[in-house]
């Protein structure tokens, strides 16, 4: 098989970065800059076998000039990426959408130290469809349910599901029971990037994430509950959940940050993407996906 043009040998499309505002003089600059943990000579190496390019896909020579706004592409390695040991299970396949089951610890896209140990790259090994595309995300945390579309021409009819909330996802989480709250409840909130830049707080202002939250059954000083989310926002559950005083079980980034030892699979976050429910774009057809997995 021959890749599509800007996709590396596992069939993953090159990474897009649109060169921010800097006092750099060569792409190289502002490369070593923005992703300091990458040694500049593997920034050079990069350059050397054509994984920088243009907004084209044609190679950029090591010493192209920094121009800001310019879009460039590069594509992300790791060396010796340590294997996730959790397998990925299909649910569904066919010539325009693809159903996933993700374990937890396994990121959904290439990101930090994970490129080919991805559901993504596995999916595009597995089943050679190098258009493969998610159509939305969930945590590397989180197990459960992933849509991914298929085919290009295709695609924006299910990605219009997510942008008009026309699907309906519900989660289950076990948290800490909350017995002086009355269910089912909504909490909704402003959530925006703080410090760390990978976790939300809730601020001051007009709500932009709202939760649907109700207990399924309790079980002594725990409790599992259904999480449905109304809108989409980064680790919305996971804040909300500890906003209201019951912390998803093995949270380790809310309410606190809690140190993790790399490669430590022994405590997976309780939080489970359980089911989907849509009417499929193409055929009119009600759709409903489960998850197989158990917390």
């Amino acid at each position: 098989m021959s890749w599509p043009p800007m996709r590396d040998a596992h069939g993953l499309a090159a990474s897009r970065l649109q060169l921010p505002p800097g006092p750099w003089r060569t792409v190289l600059d502002c490369l070593c800059a923005r992703f300091p943990a990458i040694a500049r000579e593997t920034w050079i190496d990069r350059f050397a076998r054509g994984l920088v390019q243009d907004a084209g896909g044609a190679p950029l020579p090591v010493d192209a000039p920094y121009r800001l706004g310019a879009e460039i592409r590069y594509f992300r390695e790791v060396v010796d990426e340590a294997p996730i040991p959790f397998k990925e299970a299909l649910l569904h396949v066919d010539a325009h959408l693809v159903v996933a089951d993700k374990p937890h610890f396994l990121p959904v896209t290439p990101a930090g130290g994970h490129v080919r140990e991805t559901l993504l790259a596995r999916l595009v090994q597995r089943l050679g469809n190098p258009e493969l595309v998610p159509l939305h995300r969930i945590d590397r945390d989180t197990a459960g349910l992933v849509l991914f579309s298929a085919n290009p021409a295709t695609r924006d009819a299910y990605q219009a599901l997510f942008r008009q909330r026309r699907i309906h996802k519900r989660y289950e989480a076990i948290a800490p029971a909350l017995p002086a709250l009355a269910f089912p409840l909504v909490h909704a909130s402003r959530l925006e990037a703080g410090e760390p830049f990978f976790r939300m707080h809730e601020v001051e202002g007009t709500p932009n994430s709202e939760t649907r939250i109700d207990v399924i059954e309790r079980a002594g000083a725990s409790s599992r509950y259904a999480l449905e989310p109304v809108t989409g926002r980064k680790h919305q559950l996971r804040v909300h959940m500890a906003a209201l005083g019951a912390p998803i079980h093995n949270d380790r980034l809310y309410p606190q940050l809690a140190p993790t030892a790399a490669g430590d699979y022994t405590q997976p976050l309780q939080l489970l993407a359980r089911s989907l429910d849509f009417v499929d774009p193409l055929t009119g057809a009600q759709r409903r996906f489960e998850s197989q997995l158990r917390l």
